[in-house]
């Protein structure tokens, strides 16, 4: 005679409902953990940033890196990498093209269409801001306890790729000092 198969038992009301309350803490403790982490890096980019170029703000600079990293762009895709509606984003513009930092073009594929690009001083701006942001995150990277280092690259990572960031420029493993 064959054996009935086991059948699995929910666990009581109670149970579930205490493991969701430990789930919903971690995810807490996660979101914490990650709001800290930005302040100190809002912090690194704004030193960064007033290192090399002091009229610049934080958004403006956002939009350098943007362009820097994903290409030339028109007005309404460049709006909504930044989360700005085009007006804003064509202010932006505005104020760094007169900078020397951007320039318009019209696109080669459609001539009513204009293409927003990084100038040589764009691209340099955010290179030097970038290498001084990278050197503040190397000494405080290098304050950690090595053992903890692989698990937040992955951490770090994996955020990234959810949140549709492309990674940053690395440099040679050997340069990294770590």
């Amino acid at each position: 005679m064959a054996k009935p198969a086991p059948t699995q038992v929910e666990p009581p009301a109670a149970d579930k409902t205490s493991a969701d309350a430990a789930h919903e803490e971690v995810a807490d403790d996660v979101v914490t953990a990650v709001l800290t982490a930005s302040r100190l890096l809002m912090s690194v980019s704004a030193r960064s940033l007033a290192a090399v170029e002091e009229t610049l703000t934080l958004p403006q600079f956002r939009m350098l890196v943007v362009l820097d990293s994903r290409g030339a762009m028109n007005i309404s895709r460049l709006g909504e990498h930044l989360d700005v509606i085009p007006s804003t984003a064509m202010r932006m513009v505005d104020r760094l093209a007169a900078a020397g930092m951007l320039e318009r073009a019209p696109s080669p594929v459609n001539r009513r269409e204009i293409l927003i690009t990084l100038t040589g001083k764009g691209r340099g701006t955010v290179r030097r801001a970038t290498e001084s942001r990278r050197a503040e995150i190397a000494r405080i990277v290098a304050a950690m306890p090595p053992s903890r280092r692989s698990g937040l690259v992955k951490a770090l990572e994996a955020f990234a790729r959810a949140g549709d960031e492309p990674l940053a420029g690395r440099k040679p493993a050997t340069d990294v000092g770590w």
